[in-house]
């Protein structure tokens, strides 16, 4: 008895009882090897009644009938059997699975254990370049590499473990190119259930994978500039940062004044500005390995996935700075344009993508806010810092309500007499992380976040009725409070009001209160509070500026202003000595003292007092007295201190 096909791999036979068993089986008869087998000893069936030496299965064609005689093939009971409507059958499937096999649609193909093609269809060879002939015997791996997990399932296959396995295979056409197939291998058992053949059945899905290609690429580069996209960007980035034993850098950077381009010139020459910057550093730093991307706007990034260091780093910015400065020439007319980069460099292991994004877009904010046209490298100690700054920033309000910020008082003092005059106060912050923080650590910041308007609101009322309560109990003393005040409380509030209020609801007489503004703020284009100081002067008010010497120094517009005080700036101070005479009239020493005379004497012809501030020593105290200089403070006359002490000082 064979046990399988009767001819070789290959042969008609073979072919032919395979077949048979496809048709057979798409008609649900579940025809097996083992029936095809039967029907080429037809001849050895005897007549009606006579012993077999074989039992075929119950129900099969020429099987006994438990009840009587078998049934013949034409139907009648204990009838001969003919073996010759059989094989017309069999021929007739035989035919309509090789036309199925011959004309289908798609590719397919016999196979054998020994991975040798046995049988091809046309589409198959047409498919692959080749001619029917060609592929018969021809080795599978002559066509596809064959990679560890596909091998993997088609031993499982080949072995019975599996009954079909799907692959997506790039398979090799005649001419070279690839031709991508989603592949379906199906098993073909013999009688005993053993693997015999496969029938691969092969799709060509080239044009979809080329169009998932196209679709793929779009939708990871800009379709602008043509450069890699933030989507890909981050996908290189992560692993980069996936690498270990290994340094990454980052040059992160942007277009000074890009909207202006945008502006003046409009969007279709910015948009030739980007892909000119785009393609001076591709063609720049590419050829090195380095990753050029576009990841929003006027940005682009340069990867260094294997830095040599923050040297590297810093030098390929430089290049970045001097390469995008260069003029272009775009739209028949020269454009000038500048760059700014942020410049992070450190061990891949350890940091994130979004990290690493995050410091370097940092670091440009440095470059920019240092002047642009230039790079930054990232510094964790100026991070720190703004860290903090970001901290007070979002705390201060909060803090307010808690009740975390105090006042202090400094001394001013009349330098003919010694008496003490009045205080300035001072805010601190008792911050619950941080410290005792003075004014040089927060107000900057809550004059950007505008916290200064409640802040200022604050110290106002605080002052004035910590004042109100020294008139109360020391009524000849009549000390002053003076205040400063940030230009942005004149923008954003009504502080002629707001005044008014304070000093209504403190019962503070307005004489006693003076207000202090920067030069800047009363003399800047910013803003001059006009109205405001001339309302405020009006309430009897005073008004001082800080700082004078450091700003503007419009005395033309300073004499237009209700203006009381004049507080020389520190700087002035600081070139005094203690010796009163013999100054070489060619130091530094005399030239500071002609210098604050002349402000003194021209301040009283104003009818403006003068503040001296920063006084360490008695003999800058004496030599400001002899310029004619009315009143001053600093730590020679006392520091900042609560308003207790002031009590005691004013006690005697």
């Amino acid at each position: 008895m064979r046990s399988g096909p009767s001819g070789p791999p290959g042969s008609p036979e073979d072919f032919g009882a395979l077949s048979a068993l496809g048709a057979v089986d798409a008609l649900g008869e579940r025809m097996t090897l083992g029936d095809l087998e039967g029907l080429d000893r037809l001849e050895e069936f005897r007549p009606p009644g006579a012993n077999t030496s074989r039992s075929n299965p119950a129900g099969a064609v020429g099987a006994p009938s438990p009840d009587g005689p078998a049934v013949g093939a034409d139907g009648e009971r204990g009838g001969p059997v003919d073996r010759r409507s059989l094989e017309d059958a069999l021929r007739a499937s035989e035919n309509r699975f090789r036309a199925a096999f011959v004309d289908a649609g798609i590719g397919m193909a016999l196979v054998d254990r020994d991975d040798l093609i046995i049988e091809a269809n046309p589409a198959l060879a047409e498919m692959l370049g080749h001619t029917v002939p060609e592929l018969m015997r021809m080795h599978i791996h002559q066509l596809m590499d064959v990679e560890e997990r596909a091998r993997h399932l088609y031993r499982q296959l080949v072995r019975g473990e599996k009954d079909r396995v799907r692959l997506e295979k790039r398979l090799r056409h005649r001419q070279g190119h690839a031709v991508w197939t989603n592949i379906t291998v199906s098993l073909i058992r013999d009688s005993t259930g053993e693997p015999l053949y496969t029938l691969a059945m092969v799709e060509d899905v080239s044009e979809a994978r080329r169009l998932g290609d196209r679709l793929q690429y779009q939708s990871m580069h800009d379709p602008l500039t043509g450069l890699p996209n933030r989507a890909l960007f981050f996908e290189r980035l992560a692993d980069a940062c996936a690498e270990a034993d290994q340094r990454i850098g980052l040059c992160y950077l942007d277009l000074d004044g890009f909207q202006a381009v945008n502006d003046t010139l409009g969007h279709p020459v910015g948009d030739e500005l980007l892909v000119a910057v785009a393609r001076r550093l591709e063609q720049r730093f590419s050829p090195r390995g380095h990753l050029v991307a576009r990841v929003g706007g006027d940005e682009f990034a340069v990867l260094v996935p294997r830095s040599a260091g923050a040297e590297e780093l810093t030098a390929l910015a430089a290049e970045v700075v001097e390469i995008l400065g260069t003029p272009y020439d775009l739209a028949a007319r020269r454009v000038a344009a500048t760059a700014s980069v942020g410049v992070v460099e450190r061990p891949a292991p350890g940091t994130s993508p979004t990290e690493l994004v995050r410091d370097a877009d940092a670091t440009l904010g440095w470059a920019k806010s240092d002047g642009r046209s230039r790079w930054a490298l990232y510094d964790p100690e100026r991070v720190a810092t703004q860290m903090t700054r970001q901290v007070l920033a979002t705390t201060m309000r909060p803090a307010l309500e808690r009740g975390e910020f105090l006042l202090e008082y400094q001394p001013l003092v009349e330098l003919a007499t010694g008496r003490l005059q009045g205080v300035e106060a001072l805010v601190r912050w008792r911050h619950p992380e941080f410290g005792r923080l003075a004014p040089d650590r927060f107000i900057q910041i809550a004059e950007e976040t505008g916290a200064i308007v409640p802040l200022g609101h604050w110290v106002l009322e605080e002052a004035c009725r910590q004042t109100r309560a020294w008139l109360d109990r020391f009524p000849t003393a009549q000390l002053l409070v003076s205040v400063n005040l940030a230009a942005r409380q004149f923008r954003d509030s009504d502080m002629v009001a707001d005044v008014a209020e304070v000093l209504g609801r403190t019962r503070l007489p307005s004489r006693l209160l003076q207000l202090e503004l920067t030069e800047s703020a009363v003399m800047g284009p910013a803003g001059r509070p006009v109205e405001a100081l001339h309302a405020l002067d009006a309430m009897g008010v005073r008004i001082a500026i800080d700082d004078f010497g450091t700003g503007y120094s419009n005395l033309a517009y300073l004499s237009r202003l209700p203006v009381h005080v004049l507080k020389l700036a520190k700087s002035f101070v600081e070139g005094f000595r203690a010796e009163p005479y013999g100054v070489d009239e060619a130091t530094g020493d005399a030239v500071d003292e002609k210098i604050v005379t002349a402000l003194v004497r021209l301040a009283h012809v104003l009818g403006i007092t003068v503040t001296a501030e920063g006084i360490e020593s008695a003999g800058q105290a004496e030599r400001l007295r002899l310029t004619g200089c009315d009143a001053a403070q600093g730590w020679h006359f006392g520091k900042a201190v609560p308003a207790e002490q002031i009590t005691r000082l004013l006690g005697g």
